[in-house]
């Protein structure tokens, strides 16, 4: 199943689940469910104690098998999947404490194996699993399997993958605080549950999903061995299954019904594959890459290269062809999204006139080391001194933070005078940033969103309170454009959290609608085809760009949650905008240093998918 939100996905399965657990419960039986943790599973839960909150649904005969855990893990830690499970699940439904399984990480290393066995002898106590939930990880993991599990492992203790830490790294504030081994359930055991739901989400899965629902079955991508399960379904949302050959070069597997946006994509597609430009392809180029419908659809490969040609350089929009005299709001979910992802466009719409305001969503302060505040509280102790300015309400300030600091545990919750102290220094950097593209430090709105504010990685859900500020600037600005980031690479989640406060909020005001311009975060770029706006940056305003992100120093050097890619975000800017250049170049275009690439809500891959 493809959906274009994750949402769809959610209440799909966990629809599966609640009838699952109806039927079940009507025989007088228990139902077994195999759970998956991390963010991906979720949404899923949510939906669940909804179904028992306002459906009644009973859940005193489910009984739970967890797919992994961490090792070493104490059970209350804040990364434990134990107290996952417990916040985001079962303290809220009606399940027995003693029908939930969850592999223990703190057992003796002697124990282990034991352990691993009388996991083994539950579940098949209980049955087996009736409705098991997975996600997939960079490396094609499902649970902890990393390459090179065997088809019929079974629960062990294992080493974790270097990709899969790095993927890691967010929950646990570094990298080297993931832990080097976890215990998972062995691809035995999952392939012997009744029923499996492979679910992921975002851009940045797309790969390895291509790989494990296309690719050919090994023990090097664990997910594959799914495509041998007799009642295995997989669930994922549009960007997820983005490269799939279905949804990426859909002609390729016989007759579709072409639109206008297909057949850009399309011939884009075809020139890259025979490194032609667009107005070269000829007719041969069309039949032997499955394409011959297109001729017969426009008569001929040469007035179709010209009508893909005209659409493709009506993308690129200079200064000079960009709005001016507008109002414009740029939502940045971090307070360094704005330069990474649209410094180009922010700059050459504030140069046009335009009447631009930068809302930051969230105040980004779980993504400042430790070692930046003790920096600035040091630079705050010595400029007391040296202007006599220190108080008897300064110092114990000082000393507690710096006190706070040096017992704080890896990974532990900051205190409220950290977190403040963290949110300052985003917000310095952000108005130093904007300042660097000439705009002046009162077109900077700093949001701070309550959803972010829980001091973790993992977030609320976006609630009224969050819809109802980004409502209340709408109202007060009333935009006639506005940017949002509709990155669906995010490793952390918080870019989409971020665009459906917008989303949610724009369905609820009252004035006229403003144009969306989506543009991406910094990990992925729209591609040429997918693009509606090209915007040309010449190797100065490309140097500007990048020296606006350099004031983001916080992030700079070594970002805290840079995702598996760990290059600096100004190094991906450079690499990113310069592709798109080189694509365009290469495509026949005019040639241009480098280019940003946006989106116009309701253009291009929508009109796409929906054929």
């Amino acid at each position: 199943m493809i959906a274009e939100e994750y949402d769809a996905l959610a209440r799909r399965i966990a629809g599966r689940i609640a009838e699952l657990v109806r039927e079940r419960n009507r025989a007088g039986n228990a139902t077994v469910l195999g759970l998956a943790t991390g963010s991906t599973p979720i949404g899923i839960y949510r939906e669940l104690i909804r179904f028992h909150r306002e459906e009644n649904l009973d859940f005193s005969r489910v009984v739970t098998f967890n797919l992994d855990e961490y090792y070493p893990m104490s059970a209350d830690s804040l990364h434990g999947y134990h107290r996952f499970m417990w916040a985001n699940f079962f303290e809220h439904v009606n399940l027995e404490a003693r029908n939930v399984h969850i592999p223990r990480g703190d057992l003796p290393r002697h124990e282990l194996e034991a352990h691993c066995r009388d996991y083994e002898r539950a579940i098949s106590e209980a049955g087996g699993i009736d409705f098991q939930i997975l996600g997939i990880g960079q490396t094609g993991h499902i649970g902890f399997n990393e390459p090179g599990s065997s088809i019929g492992s079974r629960t062990r203790l294992v080493v974790l993958d270097t990709i899969t830490r790095r993927a890691a790294a967010a929950d646990f504030f570094g990298t080297e605080n993931v832990p080097v081994e976890a215990i998972t359930l062995g691809v035995g055991t999952i392939l012997e549950a009744r029923e499996i739901a492979l679910v992921a989400t975002g851009e940045h899965k797309a790969a390895i999903v291509k790989r494990a629902v296309e690719g050919e079955v090994s023990h090097e991508v664990a997910a594959t061995y799914l495509q041998r399960h007799r009642n295995t379904t997989v669930y994922l949302d549009a960007a997820a299954a983005a490269e799939l050959t279905r949804v990426k070069t859909p002609w390729a597997l016989g007759e579709i019904e072409w639109s206008r946006a297909l057949e850009i994509e399309a011939v884009v597609w075809l020139s890259g594959v025979t490194g032609k430009s667009v107005l070269k392809l000829d007719d041969v180029d069309y039949r032997e890459h499955h394409l011959s419908a297109l001729l017969l659809r426009n008569g001929s490969s040469g007035a179709l290269n010209g009508i893909v040609f005209n659409e493709l350089i009506a993308k690129i929009r200079g200064r000079s062809k960009l709005p001016s005299g507008k109002r414009v709001i740029l939502f940045s979910p971090h307070p360094d999204d704005d330069v990474i992802s649209a410094g180009g466009i922010l700059r050459k719409l504030h140069q046009n006139g335009n009447d631009v305001l930068v809302a930051y969503q969230t105040s980004g302060n779980i993504a400042v080391f430790d070692h930046e505040v003790r920096r600035y509280l040091d630079f705050v102790r010595r400029t007391a001194g040296d202007f006599g300015y220190g108080n008897d309400r300064l110092a114990p300030l000082l000393t507690e933070a710096e006190t706070f600091q040096t017992r704080k545990q890896p990974g532990e919750v900051d205190s409220d005078a950290i977190l403040m102290l963290k949110r300052r220094i985003r917000e310095v950097e952000a108005i130093s940033a904007i300042e660097t593209l000439g705009l002046r430090a009162e077109q900077a709105r700093f949001l701070n969103l309550p959803f972010y504010q829980t001091g973790k990685v993992r977030k609320d859900p976006i609630g009224t309170a969050d819809v109802q500020i980004i409502l209340d600037l709408l109202v007060e600005s009333r935009p006639e454009i506005v940017l949002v980031a509709g990155d669906l690479s995010d490793p952390h989640g918080t870019h989409r959290m971020c665009k459906e406060a917008v989303d949610r909020a724009l369905a609820r005001y009252g004035g006229v609608p403003p144009e969306v311009w989506l543009y991406r975060g910094a990990w992925q770029e729209w591609s040429v085809a997918d693009a509606d706006l090209l915007v040309p940056l010449s190797e100065e305003e490309l140097r500007v760009k990048i020296s606006a992100i350099f004031k983001h120093q916080s992030q700079k050097d070594r970002a805290p949650f840079p995702g598996v890619d760990e290059r600096e975000f100004w190094q991906r800017v450079e690499e990113r905008n310069r592709e798109t250049a080189r694509w365009v170049d290469r495509l026949g275009l005019p040639e241009y240093y480098a280019m940003e690439a946006l989106r116009v809500r309701g253009v291009g891959a929508e009109a796409k998918r929906s054929t």
